[in-house]
């Protein structure tokens, strides 16, 4: 009796009974390899730049400064510049491809270069910006500047009370 087959791009056939279950994330798997392929196909595959992802990040600003905390897990201090211009905040860097002996079944992690741009709202001290990396989140603390951090003004009572009963 002959099984069903299945054709793939390339001329690859692949025998499955009738029947088979399928992991629905494996065809998703698929859908996006071969999405990729004709991606490649058509825009121009290695010679085409790596595009830079985005890392997940929280912004906070307190009466002092702006802090923001960016996820990196995994990256190293080295493989990280961060740069303060004008109102402008730009962290970029590399996650660095791991060494696996075997085969990789599941990738999930990203890797490759990454940029964080943030625009600030008020006028900061670039000369104060501090980073700092612990637990695989660097906290970059921008200093707020002296005239845009808000204070508090005294109200004074003038000697005159503007009341006046001789009249």
């Amino acid at each position: 009796m002959n099984m069903p087959v299945r054709s793939h791009r390339g001329g690859a056939t692949a025998e499955r009974p009738l029947g088979w279950a399928r992991n629905p994330l494996t065809e998703f798997d698929e859908l996006l390899n071969q999405m990729s392929g004709l991606l490649e196909s058509t825009v121009g595959g290695a010679a085409a730049p790596a595009v830079a992802w985005t890392p997940l990040a929280d912004v906070t600003e307190t009466d002092d400064a702006f802090e923001v905390e960016i996820e990196l897990p995994g990256v190293k201090s080295k493989d990280i510049h961060v740069e303060a211009n004008g109102q402008e905040l730009v962290v970029t860097g590399e996650i660095k491809e791991k060494e696996r002996r075997g085969v990789l079944r599941r990738r999930a992690r990203r890797t490759g270069a990454f940029e964080y741009r943030l625009r600030l709202p008020g006028e900061v001290d670039t000369e104060k910006v501090t980073a700092e990396m612990s637990a695989g989140v660097l906290t970059v603390t921008v200093p707020k500047a002296e005239v845009a951090k808000p204070r508090h003004i005294q109200i004074t009572e003038s000697g005159e009370s503007g009341e006046s009963g001789d009249r």
